[in-house]
C-alpha cells in the first residue's frame, strides 16, 4: 500500500525521538509516520527498542526528546506485552473496558434525550456510528468466540497468562479504533484464532502498527515493514518477503559505500602520515576531508548467534514408541488410538487448540504421566531435555555469567568443553553484557539467557513447548537452523506456522474435538491435504429427473472410462512427483543463503511455488473425484 508523503495526512507521527537506557541509545533521532488504513509491521532484534517505541506512541511512556503527534480525536487500541487487567473483575467487564468511552457515549445518548442539544445529539450519534456502537454486543460475542476467550463470568485473577492475553486482545480490538498498536498479538493464540485475526485485520479499516515474531502473519498482514536498527527506522513497502529482498539490497549498497570509504582512507592515510604541513588552503581542505570521512560510522553488521545444540549422545534403535495410546480426563477421553514411533534425527511438530491435550501428550512421552490405554516404550539411551512453557526461573540479581555457569568455569559440549564465556558469545553476549545483571536485560536478552541455560543440559531428545514466544526473527532463524542440524530427536509444540514448516518432518494435529492424527510432512503440507480432502468431501448437488419422467439408465451412477482408469492408476505417482517439486522449491526459498546471491529471483519462485501448490490441490481433488465415481459404480 503506497502511503502519502505528506505527514499531515498521518494518523500518528513520531519525529526525532531519542531514548537511552544508561549508555545504550535505543532511539536515535528516530522518525516514523503511520497513515490511515495501512498495516505497519515493526521488526528488529530483541532489545533494540520496539516495545519501548510502542509504549511511547501509545502514550504509556515519554521519550527523552522528540515529539509524537496524533490526529485529533484519534481512538487507539493498545495491546502491550506486559498489560494490566482488573484482576478482581470479570472477563467480560475487562473486555468492555476497551470500549469504555463508546459505551459511555451510548449511555449518554440513550439517557439524555431531554437534556442534550441538537448539536450534541448529532455529535454523539456521529461518534457512536463511527465506532459501530450499535453492533457492540455482537462484536463482544464474536471476539470472545473467535479468540477463544474464557467465559465472560470468570474472574481475571483465576486465569492463566495465556487466557489473560486473549482477554487483552479482545479488549484492544473491541472499539474498532482508528489505530491499533499490537505487541506480539499472536502469542498464546492457536492456529485457528491466528487465521481469524489475520482475516479481521486484513479487512479492517483501522491503521495498525504491530510487532510479531510470526512471519506468516507479517507476510499476510503487513503493507509496510519498518526495521528498527541502530536507533533509526528503515521503511520498506510491501510484506515480510519483500522486506527480506529490500534489506539485502540495502545492505549491499551500504557495504559498497563502506568499501569506497575504506579505499579512500587507505589512499589518504599515507599522505597524512607523511606529515605534510597544512599551510595551503588545498592542504587544509584535504586534511579536513580526510578526518570527516574517517569519522563517519561504518554500517552496522547483523550478528547472528552461532547457536549449536550440544552434540547428543547416540540413540538406540528405539527412542520412544507409543502404541494405541489414549488418555482420559475425568472419565472423558482427551484422545484415543495414538500410534507414534519417534526416530533419531527427526523433528516432530505438535499443533492444536489450547486445552486439546498437547501438554498431556508431552508428559506421556516423558513418562511423567501414564496412558489410560495403550503402551509406552522408551529406548535405553534416550535422555530428555524438556523446556516447558514456564521455562526456567531466572534470578534477576545474578549476572548473566553467574546464571548460566552455575558456579562452573566450563560447559560440557558433547565430548568437549567450552569456557562459559565462549559459550555465551554464541548467544551474542559481549564481555560487558556477560557481567550485567539479568534484571537489566531486555525481554529478548532474557530469552537468550534461558536458551543458553536450557541447552547446556544436553540430552538427545529435545522437547520444546512453545519455544518461539518472544524470540526475535533473527534468533528464531538461528534456532531453526540448530534444530534442522540436530542429530537427536526433537519434538516442538508451537503455533508459529513458519517455524513448523522450516523444522518439522511430521506433524501431530489435535482437532480440538478428541481427534488426533500423525501426518507426514510439514504443517503447510498437512493444511493443503486437509483442504483438498474437505473440498472433495463436499456433496455435489444431485441432478433430479425432470417432472413427469421416470429415472432412466442415464441417471444411474456411471463407470470410469478407460482413460480415467489409467489416470487413476498413475494418480498417486503423479501427486508424489508434484509434491517433490513443491518441497524442492520450499527448501530453496527457506534457505537464508539463497537470498544472498539470488534475491532477485525470489518473487518469480514464490509465484511458481503458489502455482505448484494449487496444482497439487487440483490433483488431490481429481483423485477424490475419480475414486468417488469408481466407488459409486461399484
Amino acid at each position: 500500500m503506497a502511503h502519502p508523503s505528506n505527514q499531515n495526512d498521518a494518523v500518528l507521527s513520531a519525529s526525532e525521538l531519542h531514548l537511552s537506557f544508561g549508555n545504550q541509545a535505543v532511539l536515535d533521532a528516530a522518525t516514523l509516520a503511520v497513515y490511515p488504513g495501512e498495516k505497519v509491521g515493526l521488526v528488529g532484534r530483541n532489545g533494540c527498542g520496539k516495545s519501548s517505541f510502542l509504549r511511547i506512541v501509545a502514550g504509556e511512556e515519554t521519550a527523552d526528546a522528540g515529539t509524537v503527534s496524533k490526529k485529533q480525536g484519534l481512538v487507539i487500541g493498545y495491546l502491550p506485552q506486559e498489560f494490566q487487567l482488573d484482576e478482581d473483575s470479570t472477563v467480560e467487564a475487562n473486555i468492555r473496558d476497551g470500549a469504555a468511552e463508546l459505551i459511555a457515549m451510548i449511555a449518554r445518548y440513550e439517557n439524555g434525550h431531554d437534556t442534550l442539544s441538537h448539536t450534541e445529539t448529532d455529535r454523539l450519534l456521529a461518534a457512536i456510528e463511527h465506532g459501530d456502537g450499535w453492533n457492540l454486543e455482537n462484536r463482544i460475542e464474536t471476539l470472545m468466540r473467535e479468540l477463544a476467550a474464557p467465559p465472560g463470568h470468570r474472574l481475571v485473577k483465576e486465569l492463566s497468562g495465556g487466557e489473560k492475553r486473549r482477554v487483552g486482545l479482545c479488549r484492544a480490538l473491541l472499539a474498532q479504533p482508528d489505530l491499533l498498536i499490537l505487541d506480539e498479538p499472536t502469542n498464546h493464540l492457536d492456529a485457528g484464532a491466528i487465521a481469524w485475526l489475520e482475516g479481521y485485520l486484513a479487512e479492517s479499516k483501522s491503521a495498525c502498527l504491530f510487532v510479531t515474531h510470526d512471519r506468516y502473519f507479517l507476510d499476510r498482514i503487513a503493507t509496510r515493514i519498518v526495521e528498527l536498527a541502530d536507533g533509526r527506522f528503515f521503511s520498506h513497502d510491501g510484506n515480510y518477503s519483500d522486506y527480506l529482498i529490500a534489506k539485502e539490497e540495502r545492505q549491499e549498497r551500504d557495504q559498497a559505500v563502506e568499501h569506497k570509504r575504506q579505499r579512500f582512507l587507505s589512499r589518504e592515510i599515507e599522505w597524512v602520515r607523511a606529515g605534510v604541513k597544512a599551510r595551503g588552503t588545498k592542504q587544509r581542505s584535504r586534511l579536513d576531508n580526510f578526518y570527516a570521512v574517517k569519522a563517519q560510522k561504518a554500517p552496522e553488521k547483523d550478528l547472528d548467534m552461532e547457536l549449536v545444540i550440544p552434540p547428543p549422545p547416540k540413540l538406540a534403535n528405539v527412542v520412544v514408541d507409543l502404541q494405541e495410546v489414549g488418555f482420559f480426563y475425568e472419565r472423558e477421553p482427551l484422545f484415543l488410538g495414538l500410534d507414534l514411533e519417534c526416530k533419531a534425527g527427526e523433528c516432530i511438530g505438535v499443533v492444536g487448540p489450547n486445552g486439546a491435550g498437547k501438554t498431556t501428550l508431552l508428559r506421556l512421552i516423558l513418562g511423567t504421566l501414564e496412558p489410560t490405554t495403550g503402551t509406552r516404550r522408551m529406548g535405553k539411551r534416550t535422555e530428555f531435555n524438556y523446556v516447558d512453557q514456564t521455562r526456567l526461573e531466572l534470578n534477576e540479581d545474578n549476572s548473566v555469567l553467574e546464571e548460566v555457569s552455575q558456579g562452573l568455569d566450563t560447559v560440557k559440549f558433547g565430548e568437549e568443553s567450552l569456557s562459559v564465556r565462549s559459550y555465551l558469545a554464541r548467544f551474542l553476549f559481549t564481555n560487558e553484557r556477560i557481567n550485567d545483571r539479568v534484571g537489566n536485560l531486555s525481554g529478548g536478552e532474557k530469552n537468550r539467557v534461558l536458551l543458553a541455560k536450557i541447552l547446556r543440559r544436553g540430552g538427545n531428545f529435545l522437547i520444546l513447548d512453545e519455544p518461539t514466544n518472544d524470540l526475535d526473527l533473527q534468533t528464531l532463524r538461528v534456532l531453526e537452523e540448530a534444530l534442522i542440524n540436530f542429530d537427536g530427536t526433537a519434538l516442538v509444540v508451537s503455533h508459529d506456522r513458519w517455524f513448523l514448516d522450516r523444522v518439522c518432518d511430521r506433524v501431530i494435529v489435535f482437532d480440538g474435538q478428541g481427534g488426533i492424527s500423525v501426518n507426514e510432512g510439514n504443517y503447510s503440507y498437512y493444511l493443503e491435504k486437509r483442504r483438498a480432502s474437505e473440498s472433495a468431501a463436499k456433496p455435489k448437488p444431485a441432478k433430479s429427473p425432470k417432472p413427469g419422467r421416470a429415472a432412466s439408465d442415464s441417471d444411474k451412477p456411471r463407470k470410469l472410462k478407460w482413460k480415467e482408469e489409467r489416470e487413476l492408476e498413475t494418480m498417486e505417482e503423479v501427486i508424489l512427483a508434484a509434491e517433490d517439486e513443491v518441497a524442492a522449491l520450499e527448501e530453496k526459498l527457506n534457505d537464508p543463503a539463497f537470498y544472498i546471491t539470488h534475491a532477485v529471483e525470489a518473487p518469480a519462485l514464490i509465484a511458481e511455488l503458489e502455482q505448484k501448490k494449487e496444482s497439487v490441490l487440483a490433483l488431490y481433488a481429481r483423485w477424490e473425484e475419480l475414486e468417488s465415481i469408481r466407488a459409486a459404480a461399484g
